[in-house]
């Protein structure tokens, strides 16, 4: 999976971008399809902002999250991120099909 982080009004730091290497990586033990992670983080007076852009093949997830600290804004960003792609994959994964002839006759009505 590629990384990229940005940083708005910030400067991403090695450490800061360690802990959102770590926070991130913790996708790749659900979902291995995951192509791209494009990661922004922001501040604003108060608020800090983290968003996360996945591509995974055919479609981009998006989620947000704003918090009083940068780390709590990754954290729980993660956390959006995780629940997202878990429901993404059983959306994926959930197309199978009885063939017809497995299927029980339905009763004929006289």
């Amino acid at each position: 999976m590629n990384l990229h982080i940005t940083g708005r009004n910030l400067e991403v730091t090695p450490a800061i971008r360690e802990y959102v290497h770590n926070k991130i990586g913790r996708l790749d033990k659900h979902f291995d399809s995951v192509i791209e992670a494009q990661v922004i983080l922001s501040v604003e007076r108060v608020k800090h902002t983290a968003e996360i852009t996945l591509r995974v093949a055919g479609k981009d997830l998006h989620c947000s999250d704003s918090e009083d600290t940068l780390y709590a804004a990754i954290d729980l960003l993660t956390d959006k991120a995780e629940r997202l792609v878990i429901k993404h994959k059983s959306k994926t994964g959930n197309h199978a099909h009885q063939p017809h002839k497995r299927m029980e006759a339905a009763p004929v009505a006289e």
